[in-house]
């Protein structure tokens, strides 16, 4: 007892402590209504002085509450001077610029971080209006800026809040300008931020200049180019934000490029931090894109398109087969679409390096070999696949299975959902013309490379040990077979990477914890040939394959 007394004194003392140089009131009441429920509140209170945010994988994420573990304008404020000073001790000069979305918080954050920046002398440009990330990403390039900050948990719950930071050509150089933090700018950023003295000292200035509409126009233009001027546009969409900042630049888009305006879900239009309609706002959770598919059915729509809240991500719902009542309707997996954007711009005849992830589909491996294009591979997350290839060939096209598509690495080099949508759209409208759809095209794709299924085990903890101990487990007892074939290959990417990698002759398995939520995930692809141009008995002997490679390796984690 006498301990648990001394741990509650010691984290009443660091409350105190950072009660009195917190600069906003509301997370002050809040602390304060904490520290007044002791001891019965002691496990939160410990909770939120953990530790606090470090840089990881997409920068600051975390839920919005006093206390360093957690979204707050302390947290921000520590978090821009630390960035600001790391920013002049490199050299860097220009502006820094800032985007938000429209989560509860967000506007905050970005005007603290431009006062900051201009605290210390730096111009800090703030975007108009919460806007999609890749405008963010766009504007860091085209503005020259320094450095970006784009404030956004992108699809995290509702309580969430996060803070990307990007570097610009100066820092970044040919192959990260405008792209998100890599080593060892992210430690380095990091030691900063720890080094921030009392924020009361850190100075504040104006709240820098707000960008006018032009910028969006600009990216609206850039977007537009991404796609043949004059190509099909005979296509009826059905589209959703999922309540996030999507709409009206992706319409824009649209329009501009001389498509049918998408007819958007009602309800979800318009940005809501509190995502009413949507029990988690990804459009890959179960249930988020059911009004998708109903105004889809209604409209009698071609194709339906919905954007993760930052509009970085895009899922597509395609018409799939007859169910008692008709077609249904089923979500392309994210490798589905990034082979369909891969071949539809080797159609068009791009050429340059082509690139995915580790844990993605090797059919685009597949692809490039057979048609004599370079190709990459990198650790997952888009910083990572920017930089694809070190710079032996330019990047013309990346993705990652989670939904995220670079078509246009010199628009944005970055994952970008509105241009990916355009892309796919213009796909779409050109298949239309010809009495065909994506699902043909897949099918195709299939007959000429084999059936590449791929899916997930993807399991949420509340407690962290619990990927820990899977993950060590994995190691401990690696399986020697799978689905009865010996298992050939065994990569551990430790130390620069917690991931495992298992192969078969037909079969990969790529397991790692996830960079950004509470998730341990696993990675599974079955490969099986076409025999006779017998798609669908292929696509049927690969589903049944991957139902039990899960359950072989759930029971191998322990799970």
């Amino acid at each position: 007892m006498a301990a648990d007394t001394t741990d509650i004194d010691d984290i009443r003392e660091q409350a105190q402590r950072w009660l009195a140089d917190d600069p906003d009131p509301a997370s002050r009441d809040e602390l304060t209504a904490v520290l007044d429920g002791l001891p019965a509140s002691a496990p939160e209170l410990a909770d939120r002085f953990a530790g606090p945010l470090t840089f990881g994988t997409a920068g600051l994420r975390g839920p919005l509450r006093a206390g360093p573990n957690g979204m707050n304008l302390a947290v921000v404020t520590q978090a821009a001077a630390g960035l600001v000073g790391w920013l002049a001790a490199q050299g860097g000069t220009g502006p820094l610029v800032i985007g938000y979305d429209a989560r509860h918080g967000s506007r905050q954050f970005a005007e603290r971080t431009a006062q900051v920046a201009t605290g210390a002398g730096r111009p800090a440009l703030l975007l108009p209006r919460p806007l999609p990330t890749p405008v963010l990403a766009y504007a860091v390039r085209h503005l020259g800026g320094v450095a970006g900050v784009m404030v956004t948990a992108s699809h995290n719950p509702p309580q969430d809040n996060g803070y990307k930071v990007y570097l610009g050509a100066e820092l970044g150089g040919a192959l990260g300008a405008g792209a998100q933090i890599v080593p060892p700018a992210d430690a380095g950023i990091e030691a900063a931020i720890r080094s921030v003295g009392p924020l009361t000292q850190v100075p504040l200035g104006q709240p820098g200049q707000v960008l006018g509409d032009d910028l969006v126009a600009a990216y609206v233009e850039q977007a537009t180019a991404v796609i043949d001027p004059e190509g099909p546009r005979d296509l009826t969409v059905a589209y959703t934000p999922l309540h996030g900042v999507g709409a009206a630049v992706l319409t824009a888009v649209f329009a501009r490029a001389g498509f049918p305006v998408p007819g958007v879900v009602p309800d979800q239009a318009e940005p809501d931090p509190a995502f009413p309609t949507v029990s988690f706002p990804n459009p890959e959770e179960p249930g988020a894109v059911d009004r998708l598919i109903a105004l889809a059915d209604s409209t009698g729509a071609d194709l339906a398109i919905a954007n993760d809240p930052d509009a970085d991500r895009c899922a597509v719902v395609v018409r799939d087969g007859a169910g008692d009542g008709g077609q249904t309707w089923r979500m392309l997996r994210g490798d589905e679409v990034g082979v369909l954007l891969a071949d539809h711009l080797m159609r068009r005849g791009v050429t340059g390096l082509y690139a995915t992830t580790i844990v993605s589909s090797s059919l685009l491996r597949a692809m490039c070999a057979a048609r004599g294009l370079p190709y990459d591979e990198t650790l997952t997350g888009f910083k990572w696949i920017v930089r694809a290839g070190g710079g032996s060939a330019p990047l013309v096209f990346g993705y990652e299975e989670a939904l995220g598509y670079c078509v246009a690495p010199e628009h944005v080099r970055d994952k970008d959902g509105i241009t990916a949508a355009l892309t796919v759209a213009e796909l779409a409208a050109g298949l239309k013309t010809q009495g065909r759809t994506l699902t043909d095209r897949l099918d195709e794709l299939a007959a000429e490379f084999g059936v590449h299924h791929t899916d997930q085990l993807s399991v949420r903890v509340d407690d962290l040990r619990v990927i820990t101990d899977a993950m060590a487990r994995i190691r401990a007892a690696t399986p020697t077979a799978l689905l009865g074939q010996s298992v050939d290959s065994v990569r551990d990417l430790l130390p620069e990477s917690d991931v495992v990698i298992l192969r078969t002759a037909k079969a990969r398995v790529v397991i790692r914890p996830s960079g950004t939520e509470p998730k341990l995930k696993a990675y599974l692809e079955v490969v099986e040939p076409v025999v006779d141009g017998d798609v669908p008995t292929a696509r049927s002997r690969a589903a049944q394959a991957v139902a039990a490679l899960r359950g072989e390796i759930a029971a191998a984690l322990g799970l």
